[in-house]
Parts: C-alpha cells; sequence; structure tokens
C-alpha cells in the first residue's frame, strides 16, 4: 500500500484545518477519509480501495491535506482519487474531521468520511489475535483493553455522527467488506481481474506465485525435431506443430474451462490477481505455445487484463 507517515513533533497536534491555497483546484478530485475504531478494519479498507485504484495516505496532518490535493493534481497523470486513514494513533487527529472536510468542500473537493466500528467482544477478540495493544490502553484509568475501546468510542463519538457511511464490521467477512466498499467507493462497473499466464520449465522450478498450474509435458517435444529445435514457441512454425498435436486442443479447451471458474470464484471473493503458470520441460517451446494460446483465448472475453510472460524463454 502507498502509504504516507508523518512524526513531525514541531507541527500544531491541534491543528484541525486546511489552509486555503491561493490557486489550487479541487474540481475532479475525490477525498474519503478512513477512519473508525482500532480493529475494526481500516488497514483492510485502505488496501481495498488501493486496489479499486485509491492513492492511499496515512496518518497526514491536515495542514498538508490540501498541499497533497494540490500536487497530486499536478501530476501526470493526475491523483484523483486520495483515501485518508486517520486514526487515534496520530497526535494530529483531534476527533474532529469537520474543519477538514469542510475545506476541501469549499476547494470543490469531493469529500466523503467513512467510519468503521465493531462491537466491544469482536474488537476484544481481534486484538487478542493480533496479541496488539490498544492504542489508548495505556491511557485508560485501569490500563484494561476494554477501557481503551470505550475511550477512543468516546473520542470518536462526533466523527461517527458526522460520517458519511458506518460500517459495521462485527459480522462481516473480510470479503463482506470488500464488497460493500466496493459498492460505494468503486466505479461502479466490476473490478477487472488482473490474469497473468506464465510459462516456464520445470527444470528451473515451478514459479512459486502461481495459483494454477497446467503441465504441457505430455506432448511431443519439439526439442526433439530437428528442424525445430532453434525456434521458440512464440514462432508460428513451433505454435502449429505443438497446438496440431493429439489432446493439445482438448487441453487448452479445458485450461480456459477451468480458468474461467477460477477467476469466477476469485471476483466473489474479492481476489484482484492471479497467475497461471503453463510448464514444459525447458520452457521454451510448448509451454510458450499453450501460455500464447491461452492469452489470446482468454484476452478474447474482453472482461480481464490478461497478460502473457515467459519466466525462462531464452535459457537455453
Amino acid at each position: 500500500m502507498t502509504s504516507v507517515e508523518s512524526n513531525n513533533s514541531a507541527a500544531d497536534p491541534r491543528a484541525s484545518a486546511v489552509p486555503a491555497r491561493p490557486g489550487s483546484d479541487g474540481a475532479g478530485v475525490e477525498v474519503v477519509i478512513v477512519t473508525g475504531l482500532s480493529g475494526a478494519g481500516r488497514g483492510t479498507a485502505a488496501r481495498v480501495l488501493e486496489d479499486l485504484g485509491w492513492y492511499v495516505a496515512d496518518n497526514l496532518p491536515p495542514e498538508l491535506i490540501a498541499r497533497l490535493v494540490e500536487l497530486g493534481s499536478a501530476t501526470e497523470p493526475p491523483i484523483r482519487k486520495l483515501a485518508l486513514v486517520m486514526d487515534v494513533r496520530s497526535r494530529f487527529f483531534t476527533g474532529d474531521l469537520s474543519g477538514v472536510t469542510e475545506q476541501l468542500r469549499a476547494a470543490g473537493v469531493r469529500t466523503r468520511v467513512l467510519f468503521l466500528e465493531a462491537s466491544d467482544d469482536v474488537l476484544i477478540r481481534r486484538f487478542g489475535f493480533a496479541r496488539r495493544r490498544h492504542p489508548l490502553q495505556s491511557e485508560s484509568a485501569d490500563g484494561t483493553l476494554s477501557a481503551g475501546i470505550t475511550a477512543e468510542r468516546q473520542r470518536l463519538a462526533r466523527v461517527k455522527t458526522a460520517a458519511d457511511l458506518v460500517i459495521d464490521t462485527t459480522a462481516l467477512s473480510v470479503h463482506q467488506l470488500h464488497r460493500k466498499l466496493e459498492e460505494a467507493y468503486g466505479s461502479g462497473a466490476p473490478t477487472a481481474l488482473q490474469v497473468t499466464i506464465q510459462s516456464f520449465g520445470f527444470k528451473y522450478g515451478v514459479p512459486l506465485d502461481a495459483d494454477m498450474v497446467f503441465d504441457l509435458r505430455f506432448l511431443p517435444n519439439p526439442h526433439w525435431v530437428p528442424e525445430l529445435r532453434e525456434y521458440t514457441g512464440q514462432d508460428a512454425v513451433v505454435s502449429e506443430y505443438v497446438l496440431s498435436q493429439p489432446g493439445a486442443d482438448d487441453y487448452l479447451r479445458t485450461c480456459r474451462h477451468l480458468i474461467d471458474l477460477t477467476t469466477n470464484g476469485y471476483r466473489q471473493e474479492g481476489k484482484r490477481y492471479m497467475t497461471v503458470a503453463v510448464g514444459c520441460t525447458g520452457g521454451k517451446h510448448r509451454s510458450v505455445a499453450m501460455a500464447e494460446a491461452l492469452g489470446e483465448a482468454l484476452g478474447e472475453a474482453d472482461r480481464d487484463v490478461v497478460r502473457v510472460v515467459h519466466r525462462d524463454l531464452g535459457r537455453e
């Protein structure tokens, strides 16, 4: 996640307003301020928003927010969707966002506040799993986790009341939260899945990041055909030889079907990346030809972003 943190002790921790900047233009810029209770899912929300195309900044001092909007508008391509994560860990967060939101909206920036919460028992259980202290635990009267959660609820009460969207994550899975955020902050169109088709040679090892692995070693190897040996699976003469072998076309269709089933499930679960590894002995002929054919077949659907890479091509 792209993250910006500041620990500038010289800044005024009571500052809550965004100073106006002459000449700054917030037209067309969207800002989502992500806040809420510790353990309620702010980190997950930030990662989801980044996957949805938002630039994420963590605990940025309020006086720098307008500057970040201005700088983002001047970049190429410009940053039009900015998510700001703010929580009680930051010395700059006083528990009141009205100054920030009013100044941004006055500059023409569409600004929304997302507040995440959960029940006390769920928050306690999550902190127990993570073996972390609550950020306000040491400030509470008895130093207990429950007291820290109570203190944070009180400090953030005004923020919750003013929030544009409140999501209670008590009974939500990560995938359910992902879908809610996609509905609220997505483009409206289904987010494309990034599918990488990677050819490889088994003698160099199976790719560790592969979600699916297909083995082409059952097909005749062009390496043993003298007139094909020096070519690769990217050359038409090798591709035609490989794909014309008995069983090759059925295997291609089966791979395509399995990938379609899997990508449909990945979308439902909120996953955005998938790597399909296609292997042969050396990663030069059969796997390259099949990877190219798979990439072409999947690209025809015009639903996912498909790229084809050849990990071991040229190693022999």
